[in-house]
């Protein structure tokens, strides 16, 4: 989130980076939105000094016995007192209508991030290993689960509806093997402290990751079960909708671990000494997918509830660049243990998420579709979400933002796409890879039920 003092100073950055986004310039509407909120204030202030000098001049009238005086003047004061509650209501709306629409811009790129307008402006940086060659035609995922008797959708829609999958014996076990298996290596290898965090958070910890309020109709609340958008417009109804356009007082399922990972540090100010902090999380996910409608339908590519393993760095501003890319080579070594071919990608301007200055996407080759999918994504946010939270860092130059920092370290539920669709065998089985065999008890093939 934006400092309007910072936007006044950098002004032609500030409307230069939205510029690289593809988004109209912004600054002129912010000043003007400021100079509503820095009038509203003066005349608060102007009529509370008024009122002060009154109240004296009234002390000065009665000592004087000038009744009329005093009375003129009680009347004034009077008169005051209701002005100011108007002025304080006009302050209050002109705050909120102010950071309603900070809340709402996106970070500005980094000047190394390549200007485009979608993915297909992305630029590959490397890629990895090389694809399986295969003697028969490839599956996709899902003929494999199915065949194997172990991923069954059919049962999973008639429990909650589409977009969910129950996994069954092998598959449940692989499933189980891949997230103890990142998470493991993320804390054994790479220093990453593991937490368990709730899965069920408040709006405050939702705004400070930037969730909300832009990206309501993606999230579930726990009050109704169904999208945030359409409980926004029955509440909206009620008129329950908080200042800043999001809803006050609901739970939340996290849609990745990054929000209560990075929260941990919010409304607080650590140690220098203390940085980088890292933590990783294995847990469910939970995400509404509004803008999905008609994609991936068929399979766990995307669904409404998946695991995922996820890395938050809080770091000083010197640190976050070089944490960037030490993330990403953590995210990456999971693919290489796996034996899996992949790609890294930066993400261009009209492509990376709305928190992110820089995102490398990591994206795993699955023979069954024929392509690259994205399985990570690892983002550097600079002080963008640090301000939403207000967390900060004691420096030798007094208190300062952190900056943090968040990559999937990978996304399980695709992690068991990639391995169901790299290691399948003409006979329907699937070779359970190396790595994972001593989280399988031993297991080298799943087969058939």
């Amino acid at each position: 989130m934006y400092d309007i003092r910072w936007i006044r100073e950098n002004q032609e950055a500030f409307d230069e980076g939205r510029k690289r986004r593809g988004l109209e310039p912004l600054s002129e509407t912010l000043f003007a939105l400021d100079e509503v909120r820095r009038a509203a204030i003066g005349k608060s202030q102007k009529a509370q000094e008024r009122r002060n000098a009154a109240s004296k001049e009234i002390g000065a009238a009665m000592k004087e016995k000038d009744t009329a005086k005093a009375d003129a003047l009680k009347a004034e004061v009077a008169a005051l007192k209701d002005q100011m509650a108007d002025f304080e209501r006009q302050e209050k709306e002109a705050i909120a209508a102010l950071n309603k629409a900070l809340s709402e811009i996106p970070n500005t790129p980094l000047d190394s991030v390549p200007v485009g307008k979608d993915e297909h402006d992305n630029v590959e940086m490397r890629v990895v290993g090389a694809k399986r060659v295969f003697d028969f035609e490839p599956k996709e995922h899902f003929d494999i689960g199915e065949k194997l008797g172990m991923m069954d959708f059919e049962a999973a829609a008639k429990l909650s509806g589409a977009r969910f999958v129950v996994l069954k014996a092998g598959l449940a076990r692989l499933e189980r093997a891949l997230m103890a298996f990142m998470l493991d290596l993320h804390t054994d290898k790479h220093g990453y402290m593991e937490i368990d965090p709730p899965v069920l958070v408040r709006d405050d910890a939702m705004f400070g990751t930037a969730q909300l309020p832009k990206f309501i109709e993606d999230q579930f609340s726990v009050y109704s079960g169904v999208a945030g958008g359409e409980i926004l417009e029955t509440v909206k109804q009620h008129g329950k909708v908080g200042e800043i356009g999001y809803l006050k007082n609901y739970l939340w399922l996290i849609p990745t671990a990054e929000v209560p990972l990075t929260n941990l540090v919010r409304e607080s100010i650590l140690d220098e000494k203390q940085l980088p902090i890292r933590y990783t999380a294995g847990t469910y996910c939970f995400r509404a997918e509004a803008g999905a409608a008609g994609r991936d339908t068929r399979g766990m590519i995307r669904q409404h509830q998946f695991h995922k393993v996820e890395l938050v760095s809080i770091t000083t501003p010197e640190q976050s660049l070089e944490e960037h890319e030490r993330m990403t080579a953590c995210a990456e070594e999971v693919l290489k243990k796996l034996g899996l071919h992949y790609r890294v990608v930066t993400l261009c301007t009209g492509d990376m998420g709305f928190a992110s200055q820089k995102t490398y996407d990591i994206e795993v080759w699955l023979p069954g579709q024929g392509k690259f999918r994205e399985i990570s994504s690892c983002s550097v946010c600079g002080d963008f979400q640090a301000r939403r939270m207000n967390a900060r860092y004691r420096s030798e130059k007094g208190p300062r933002f952190v900056h943090t920092l968040n990559g999937s370290g990978v996304a399980v539920g695709r992690a068991l796409v990639a391995v169901l669709e790299n290691y399948q065998n003409a006979d329907g089985s699937v070779t359970v890879p190396d790595i994972l065999r001593p989280y399988m008890g031993g297991m080298e093939k799943i087969v058939a039920r």
